[in-house]
Order: C-alpha cells, then structure tokens, then sequence
C-alpha cells in the first residue's frame, strides 16, 4: 500500500509539473503575442497570431513526438529476433512495474547511452545505443533499462516530452518576435515610443528561451533522482545501474545525433565536453557521482 502511494505521488506531482508547463507557456505565448501586437498595432491579432502558431506546434509535437524524438537520434525500430535479450529484459521490466511493454528502439552508436519517451505507458518506447548493448553486462543493462521503464512508470515522459515542446515553441515565438520588430517598422507611434518597445521586446527574446531552458533542466535533474531510486527497486540491485551509470560517465564517445533540445531525455548527458561556467545551472542530469552514492547507499 506504502509504494502505491508514493507512485500516486509521484504521478500526480508529474500531473501538477505537466499543468505548471501549459499554464507557464500559455502566459509566454500571450505574453510575446501582446508585445507584437503592440508592434502591429493590433494587441488582440498579435496574441491571437501567436497563439494559433504556438497550439500549431504544440499539437504536432505532442502527437508525434515520439517519432520526431526517435528521427532525431537516428534510432530505428528493432524486433525481438534481432536483439532478444534486450526484449526480454524490457518485458519482464515492464510486467514487474505493471505497465504495457514498450517498443524497442537500437540507435547506431559507439557511445553508452539511453532514453525512453512517448505520451503515455501504452505510446511509450525504449531506446539504447550499440555501444551501451556491446560494453554494459547483464546487470548493468538491466539497471538501465529499469531506470528508463521508472520514468515511463512515473508518467516522467510526458512532462519531459512537454518541456520539449515548450522550449522549441518560445524559441520559434522569439524569431517571430525579432523578425517583427525587425521588419514590422514603428507603426503610428513617436520614435521614443519605438525604442523602448525594441529594447524591451529585444530583451524578452533573448531571455525567454533561457528561462525556458532553465525550467526544462531543473524538471530534469529531479526526475533522474526518483527513476534511479524506483529503477534500483524494480531489479532489486541498486548496484547494477550505479556500475553502469560508472561506465556511461567515463564513456569518451559522445552521441553523434545529440540534440540540445532532448539531451535531457537519455540516462547520461550525451556531451561529453562541457564548459565549467554555468555548468550547474545548465546540466541536464543531476552529478553522477551523487546519482552513484544514493544508488549504493540503498
């Protein structure tokens, strides 16, 4: 009863995160909208505008994300006849945390890596690179692969899927918004007027994809916390995802098709050169020698 009510937490504080995502790019989305009304001299058509162009997006991507996530990494769908052992353990993972089995994804890698994504448990899928398939060993994999079925378990992909979203989106608003300023003149407004608009809508475009980002990262690293904790649950060997998670650190390759906008979907960042200004605000896992310590402290 105890686990069943921490999962009912762990859900709906994932539901709280989802709705704090919608509500937080709603006001983004009007915001921006009001300012390139402004511009245009029409507040109502500006917002209007930006909100159709954003819930545009918005859709095509939380429909089909999934499939735009899995083409950006260059991963490809595989059957249980070519990888069996990776089936087998992504089914029997997935009976113990009681959701439905997801699909199986191999991206052609030589670096150690991982994530799983999708909307829901019933449209989610698990996707390992080559190399973490050649190098981890069986305990090892089985670690990863609990920690990616946790987050599918915590309903952790959709609001990860939706920080996504909401990143790309204020970032495509903020070229609208530059491109306006840019190209839509002064309007009927005195030149003083025009300036302190340009300053202001020039200020919001360049920090709001920032701010985004931030909310994004810190959404992140707090999620890797909770999937190691229920992952090392689920196989009842805590030990295994801290050796791989030993392993994927110390991994020289980085991922080929890596992407800024989803680095924070895999079990380990999938850069391995990182500037040290601003590493920790921007970092999208949490250290992995604190990730290792709570695991073996278990």
């Amino acid at each position: 009863m105890a686990k069943k009510l921490v999962h009912f937490d762990e859900v709906r504080n994932n539901n709280i995160k989802s709705f704090i995502l919608i509500v937080l790019f709603m006001l983004m989305v009007a915001g921006f909208g009001y300012i390139v009304g402004l511009l245009w001299g029409n507040i109502y058509l500006g917002i209007i505008i930006t909100l159709i162009i954003g819930g545009i997006y918005a859709l095509i991507a939380y429909f089909q994300g999934k499939n735009m996530v899995m083409s950006i990494a260059g991963a490809r769908p595989v059957t249980k006849k070519e990888y069996p052992y990776l089936y087998h353990t992504v089914e029997g993972l997935s009976l113990a945390a009681g959701i439905p089995t997801p699909k199986c994804y191999v991206i052609p890698s030589k670096s150690l890596n991982a994530f799983a994504t999708g909307r829901t448990p019933d449209d989610s899928a698990v996707a390992v690179t080559e190399g973490l398939l050649e190098r981890l060993n069986r305990e090892e994999l089985e670690g990863v692969i609990a920690h990616e079925i946790a987050h599918i378990k915590n309903r952790d992909i959709r609001t990860m899927m939706l920080a996504v979203v909401l990143v790309g989106i204020v970032v495509l608003l903020s070229d609208v918004f530059l491109r306006s300023i840019i190209f839509g003149g002064g309007g009927n407004r005195d030149g003083r007027a025009t300036v302190i608009m340009f300053i202001v809508g020039l200020v919001l475009a360049i920090l709001a994809p920032i701010f985004a980002e931030m909310i994004k990262l810190a959404i992140s690293r707090k999620n890797e916390y909770a999937a190691d904790a229920r992952g090392a649950v689920l196989t009842r060997n805590p030990r295994g995802l801290a050796n791989a998670l030993k392993k994927i650190s110390g991994d020289p390759n980085p991922m080929e098709n890596a992407n800024s906008a989803m680095a924070h979907l895999y079990i380990g960042s999938p850069y391995r050169k990182k500037r040290k200004i601003f590493q920790k605000l921007f970092s999208t896992h949490p250290p992995t020698e604190e990730r290792i310590r709570r695991l073996e402290a278990m």
